[in-house]
């Protein structure tokens, strides 16, 4: 037993290189792990700083100073997230305000709705099961239960201090990030091995592969967002941005998030519209959304950057999303493309035959 323990570890563990990369690896998971929470400023700077440093690449090449090229990149971005922060989210507040308050009456409508077909076609639908539903379904949506939650979440002065904080100090990281790369790379670089040459490698195949992941996954969130958002204003759908906001957020979680976000917007054209053509229109229309999006969009857009069986697609959700919540279902698919670079880089020594017969 002890030497076929030895025999693995000399096969799989023997080239410093490695080791190398086993500890970079096993060093930024720990610091995740432990101090993700501490250093939350910090690692989400330096996302931003990763997406951002395309275009401030591009406008050095061209020959803007670095500094000025990180100021007008910086400048373009956080215009933009003022727009959403004061366009976008007042709407979404107020719509799902509204869907809090209006849905006794929508539960009230569908019942109606349900009421009919029992007596239509009572062989079957029971109206004894539907009426014991229906009430624990409006026991759960009393609306001045679901107010007093939304109302006591904006209330909370302490998260609204932290999000003061990060507004000021999350720009400023960004700022120093892009304007002074090389210098930080350098400094950070010193604390690393120099037989590094490994982690090199694989980090190279990764940036390129994460960057188009994470461009692709923003215009896949913007394109679905707006197209459903146009679909369900067209069709008279109610709180038509809330719901559009939600199919664009939906494509975070491959395969389930298209399931879940589904139930919200069936309950809410059921109840607008009961079993009717319209009804019957609006789910072919998010139907057909969804299939080009999966069929159309996600091949064009993620050509040649991931390339994973849909079992590891759904299991990296699963565990890296458990780890780090949302960021860790952002990120699942490029943390499980890097677990298979480690593995498809990861060198091993040949095993002389002697070995082989040895062990057997």
């Amino acid at each position: 037993m002890l030497s076929m323990i030895k025999s693995w570890y000399k096969l799989h563990f023997s080239d410093p290189q490695a080791i190398t990369l086993l500890f970079i690896l096993l060093g930024g998971f720990l610091l995740l792990y432990f101090a993700s929470s501490l250093l939350a400023p910090i690692l989400l700077a330096l996302v931003l700083a990763y997406l951002l440093e395309w275009p401030v690449d591009k406008m050095t090449r061209v020959g803007l100073p670095r500094a000025a090229a990180a100021s007008i990149v910086l400048l373009g971005f956080v215009l933009v997230m003022m727009v959403i922060t004061f366009g976008l989210i007042p709407s979404l507040w107020n719509q799902g305000l509204s869907l809090a308050s209006d849905l006794p009456n929508m539960i009230d409508s569908g019942y109606r709705s349900i009421e009919e077909l029992a007596q239509e076609y009572p062989q079957y639908i029971s109206m004894t099961h539907v009426d014991a539903i229906m009430k624990e379904v409006q026991s759960m949506a009393d609306s001045q239960q679901v107010l007093k939650v939304l109302k006591g979440l904006a209330g909370v002065s302490a998260e609204a201090l932290v999000l003061m904080v990060y507004a000021i100090l999350v720009p400023l990281l960004v700022f120093f990030f892009l304007k002074d790369k090389e210098s930080l790379i350098k400094d950070v670089t010193r604390f690393f091995p120099n037989n590094r040459e490994l982690a090199n490698k694989v980090w190279t195949e990764m940036d390129v592969q994460i960057f188009n992941y994470i461009r692709g996954k923003i215009m896949e969130i913007i394109i679905i967002g707006v197209v459903s958002y146009i679909f369900f204003a067209m069709m008279g759908l109610r709180y038509s941005v809330l719901l559009g906001v939600l199919t664009g957020l939906s494509v975070l979680v491959p395969y389930v998030g298209a399931t879940l976000v589904t139930i919200p917007i069936a309950l809410v054209g059921f109840f607008q519209w009961g079993v009717s053509p319209e009804f019957g229109y609006l789910m072919l229309g998010y139907g057909i959304i969804q299939a080009l999006d999966g069929n159309v969009l996600v091949p064009i857009l993620f050509s040649g950057a991931v390339n994973l069986h849909p079992v590891m697609i759904i299991a990296a959700v699963l565990v890296f999303g458990g780890l780090w919540g949302v960021w860790g279902v952002f990120f699942a698919i490029p943390l499980a493309s890097l677990v298979r670079a480690v593995v498809n880089a990861w060198p091993s020594v040949e095993r002389p035959p002697t070995e082989m017969k040895a062990a057997e």
